[in-house]
């Protein structure tokens, strides 16, 4: 099972959908649109994880798939 996650970035203003603890492919503005899209990537890879971080990269959410 992959899991994926979305952390604040530390350098700027954003938020980044990681896999597995591998390096991040985009940076998103908002973090409603990485989660959305976190989401759709987590959905289509079932079984999966995704896991939500605050802005103190706390654990807020996790959701399976």
């Amino acid at each position: 099972m992959k899991t994926y996650a979305v952390t604040p970035s530390i350098d700027t203003d954003g938020w980044f959908v990681k896999v597995e603890n591998v390096a991040p492919t985009a940076l998103y503005t908002s973090k409603d649109a990485a989660i959305e899209k976190a989401e759709q990537t987590a959905k289509e890879n079932s079984p999966s994880k995704l896991v939500i971080y605050d802005q103190h990269k706390n654990i807020e959410e996790e959701r399976s798939f």
